[in-house]
């Protein structure tokens, strides 16, 4: 099974007042082809910030990156940006992460002008498509994201991210601002997709039931480091660690998770 993120030794190091905050401290792990690499820990533990520096959004103080084995920190600005149509992103805020200005037409379709030469028929045929495989009408297309829920918001932000037909997707939080009914439809919608495209997750959450549902993979991080990776079936069921075991602990499962 070929990795498609690779991440080695990985430090983010924040410079601030004078004093240094180790944001990343030396992390290393694998997202293997066709599976979900979940990644928790609790708020500050500097999950976001490993994937931001896995994808060179944020440069890394040092460390290695590699996706489908091509080391992004080899590559100039030009060949990085033409190497992000490998990989999409899906944000904690879904109604922040859409522009409020512009239609949901043109939010699905500007990585599609940025990326690739598509002439405007084939970009309203494309975003057509990617909305019926998240569940969304067609006519909602015309719509600004005011016009939409939260959790439809959160579907054309799945829609975007699919554009450009990438192999990967970063999914940091990506129901935590939803209903708990919600989440399980975008949960379910994110798992179908996955084995429709055979995509690779790797999911960034707090939420110890999501990571559980969507992952065949974890790591647990705190502090910047992280204490205990391995497959998700072992290290979020019987880990090893004592922080995992306290951080287990300290979330039970509440009334209606996803389980």
């Amino acid at each position: 099974m070929s990795a498609v993120l690779e991440v080695e030794n990985m430090v983010k190091v924040f410079r601030a007042r004078g004093r240094e905050v180790r944001a990343v401290d030396d992390v290393s792990f694998t997202v293997r082809e066709g599976r979900t690499f979940g990644l928790v820990g609790e708020s500050g533990s500097g999950k976001s910030t490993v994937a931001r520096c896995a994808l060179r959004l944020i440069e890394p103080t040092s460390g290695v990156s590699r996706v489908s084995g091509e080391d992004l920190g080899a590559l100039g600005r030009r060949q990085l940006r033409e190497k992000r149509r490998a990989f999409g992103m899906v944000f904690q805020n879904p109604v922040a992460a859409l522009n409020p200005r512009m239609s949901i037409r043109d939010s699905i379709s500007e990585p599609l002008r940025t990326h690739t030469r598509m002439s405007a028929k084939e970009l309203d045929a494309r975003v057509l498509e990617l909305l019926d495989e998240v569940g969304l009408s067609r006519s909602h297309a015309t719509r600004l994201p005011h016009q939409l829920s939260g959790g439809q918001c959160q579907r054309v932000g799945i829609a975007r991210a699919l554009s450009t037909r990438p192999k990967l997707l970063v999914l940091d939080e990506p129901t935590s601002a939803l209903d708990v009914s919600v989440q399980a439809q975008v949960l379910n919608l994110l798992q179908q997709l996955r084995d429709e495209h055979q995509l690779s997750y790797l999911l960034i959450s707090h939420d110890l039931d999501v990571v559980r549902y969507m992952s065949e993979d974890a790591g647990v991080m705190r502090r910047g480091q992280l204490v205990e990776v391995g497959p998700a079936s072992e290290v979020l069921v019987a880990p090893r660690e004592e922080y995992t075991k306290q951080l287990l602990a300290s979330m039970p499962q509440p009334p209606g998770a996803v389980a």
